[in-house]
């Protein structure tokens, strides 16, 4: 927390679920640095409640602090809509980096006015503003960061990403397991390719990461 202060942020710690909710009941906060696994009321839970309370159109920012090498627990932790996450052991400064810019993005996000126009590409259309997407005319069912993944490669067709590149264009980590973007690549092409095993839009540029072909031949 002292790290916080130095960084000019004000910041309360509770020791669970159930003081986290009492403190934010008082002091609403601006972000969130939650654990998963907190004693009595769980983080997911927390993260619900405090979103639920919160009367704005862009939610309430959270990190997630998750156990080391846990791939279950991150995408877990992700698929709630947590903004980002950290694993455990962490440094301090980590931390704050990470807070300062997650709370940049929460700003921009809300500084935002612009309704981007749905896009389609072949049978597939991704309506961002609505967080809607319908492939054939059947909408898909997407978690937070499987939509957001989507979106983004939709919009760029064509172009090969690194997996660090989407990590930082699609979420603005500038931290983060590389490993997460093949996870939510592999969820997407078993929702929206016809042969997930042989992908025909969201292919593999081998060496350098993914692409999104509009037209696949």
């Amino acid at each position: 927390m002292d790290y916080l202060s130095h960084a000019g942020l004000e910041s309360r710690h509770a020791v669970d679920g159930a003081a986290a909710l009492e403190i934010a009941a008082t002091w609403p906060p601006d972000l969130v640095v939650l654990d998963l696994m907190l004693p009595g009321v769980s983080g997911l839970e927390v993260c619900r409640r405090l979103r639920e309370r919160r009367n704005t159109s862009v939610p309430l920012p959270v990190i997630m602090l998750t156990a080391l090498g846990e791939e279950s627990d991150r995408v877990v932790g992700l698929e709630s809509g947590a903004d980002d996450y950290v694993t455990k052991p962490f440094s301090p400064r980590e931390l704050t980096l990470r807070v300062q810019a997650v709370l940049r993005r929460a700003r921009a996000d809300e500084a935002t006015v612009a309704v981007p126009e749905p896009v389609r590409s072949g049978p597939l259309e991704v309506d961002v503003a609505a967080r809607r997407a319908r492939l054939d005319g059947r909408e898909l069912e997407l978690t937070v960061r499987e939509f957001d993944l989507l979106a983004f490669f939709v919009s760029h067709p064509g172009r090969a990403f690194t997996r660090a590149e989407l990590l930082e264009q699609v979420w603005g980590w500038s931290f983060g397991d590389l490993s997460t973007i093949t996870v939510y690549v592999r969820r997407l092409r078993d929702k929206v390719e016809p042969e997930p095993a042989s992908p025909a839009q969201l292919q593999t540029v081998w060496g350098v990461g993914y692409r999104w072909d509009a037209s696949p031949s």
